[in-house]
C-alpha cells in the first residue's frame, strides 16, 4: 500500500510487473505514424497516446515506488530503439517488455522498494520475493 503521497510505505511489497497483452493494433498505429514521418521519440513518449502513456496506464503501480510518469517516460523513449525493433517484427513483444521492465528496475532507487524483477510465465516478480 502506498503512504506518504505516493511513496511506498516501509516494509510494503515491491512493485510487480505483469506482461501485458502486445497491443498489436496499437503497433500498427505507432508503426505507420514513424512511417509517416513523425518522429520516433514522439511516437514513443506522445502522452496518452504513445508507447509510454499505453505502458504507464498498465504500470502505473511504479508511482507507489518512487517513479513517477515523466520519469517513467523518460525511460520508455530513451529505449526507443528496441521498441523501434519491435515495431517493426524484429523483436518479440516479450523481449521488448522484458528488457524494458530491466531497465525501470535498474533506474528506480533501492530506497523506494523496488527490487530487481525477474520473470515468471506473465509476470515480472521481485528475486528476493521467492516467487518464479
Amino acid at each position: 500500500m502506498s503512504t506518504n503521497g505516493g511513496e511506498a510505505a516501509p516494509g510494503s511489497a515491491p512493485a510487480h510487473l505483469h506482461l501485458p497483452d502486445e497491443p498489436a493494433g496499437r503497433r500498427e498505429h505507432w508503426r505507420a505514424a514513424v512511417l509517416d514521418g513523425k518522429d520516433l521519440s514522439d511516437v514513443v513518449g506522445g502522452g496518452g497516446d504513445g508507447v509510454a502513456g499505453w505502458l504507464w496506464a498498465r504500470w502505473s503501480t511504479l508511482a507507489a515506488h518512487g517513479m513517477g510518469e515523466e520519469a517513467f517516460s523518460a525511460v520508455v523513449v530513451d529505449y526507443r530503439r528496441e521498441l523501434w525493433l519491435w515495431l517493426t517484427g524484429d523483436r518479440l513483444w516479450e523481449q521488448c517488455c522484458s528488457g524494458l521492465i530491466g531497465r525501470i528496475g535498474r533506474r528506480v532507487d533501492a530506497e523506494n522498494s523496488i527490487e530487481p524483477l525477474t520473470l515468471t510465465s506473465t509476470t515480472y516478480t521481485s528475486r528476493r520475493s521467492g516467487s518464479r
